[in-house]
């Protein structure tokens, strides 16, 4: 594989990106244990200003760079105004980022990045920030992650589709989405449909009829159709299901971004032709994990039934 400009052999990494609370910090560390478990250097850059209780250690911080609370306190700004503002001050000083991960020279970095939705949907600094990334020869996917319990909800479900559509179109990368938290979907209540409806985005006018049931949708049932409509022209939706405890479903989700980045057919790891090959088919594996996935769920509910029915 050919080095980047400046003679910089590739990197790769993940940018871990999704709505507040949708588990980006937990992502970033349980993908960092995993990853050294099977061999690779992993490092963590924290890009979220406003992420003062980290976890575990980071080998690079914004919070060397800029805080959110600083830039509140002295700019008089609130939190979505000095988020943006942090952003901003990083692409303008984006030099001292590239001074800083010459030191991770060799490693696979995993981007910690903060959980303003407007930042991937039409502010441009952070995608211009990926756009210095590449330059230096950063091969990135991004990780978009979503709670699943939005699953749940037709509404919020729908709405979810467009917020990952529309990050997707303005970031600009390879693009892996991801239902988060699957450990927990049992208990945000119970689904309308099988699981792989949701991770494949199949048919939404079952959703959009769905939704129609509620009095209050009713009358919003052609907006719904619209919106469906959008996604559905550009197909690029779907989801791998994640619970960070289990190792099985962590390593779909990092064949999955494997791909997306390149790295499965990189030279950073001798690899053997069934470990290349279960790459080539991904999407195999991707549907084996939902079924799985779906089935522990489908348990847990037929569970909850034969309680109901003995309770009476």
């Amino acid at each position: 594989m050919s080095e980047g400009s400046g003679g910089r052999p590739p990197a790769f990494g993940q940018v871990v990106i999704g709505p507040p609370g949708s588990g980006k910090t937990t992502y970033c560390h349980a993908m960092r244990e995993f990853l050294a478990r099977v061999g690779r250097r992993v490092s963590v850059v924290n890009l979220d200003p406003a992420n003062e209780a980290l976890p575990c250690p980071c080998e690079l911080d914004i919070a060397q760079l800029v805080t959110l609370p600083d830039v509140m306190g002295s700019l008089g700004l609130g939190p979505n105004g000095g988020l943006l503002y942090c952003m901003e001050y990083l692409e303008t000083n984006v030099d001292w980022l590239q001074e800083r991960l010459e030191g991770l020279k060799g490693h696979y970095v995993l981007f910690d990045c903060p959980g303003q939705v407007e930042l991937y949907t039409h502010h441009s600094s952070l995608k211009n920030v990926f756009a210095h990334l590449a330059k230096w020869n950063f091969r990135l996917a991004a990780v978009h992650l979503v709670d699943s319990h939005y699953c749940t909800d037709p509404g919020k479900f729908i709405s979810v589709l467009c917020t990952s559509l529309s990050t997707m179109l303005h970031v600009e990368l390879p693009h892996v989405n991801v239902l988060s938290k699957m450990d927990l979907i049992e208990q945000y209540g119970k689904l309308a449909f099988n699981l792989d409806y949701y991770t494949e985005v199949l048919d939404l006018s079952y959703l959009v009829d769905h939704l129609a049931s509620d009095p209050f949708f009713r009358n919003y049932r052609r907006l719904n159709e619209k919106l469906v409509e959008v996604i559905e022209d550009y197909s690029l939706v779907s989801f791998v299901p994640l619970n960070v405890q289990d190792k099985e479903s962590m390593r779909q989700v990092m064949q999955a971004v494997d791909k997306a980045n390149g790295y499965s057919f990189g030279d950073q790891e001798h690899r053997s032709l069934e470990a290349l090959m279960s790459a080539a088919v991904g999407a195999d594996f991707h549907f084996s994990s939902t079924l799985a996935v779906q089935e522990k769920y489908v348990q847990s509910q037929d569970k909850a039934v034969e309680e109901e029915v003995m309770d009476l």
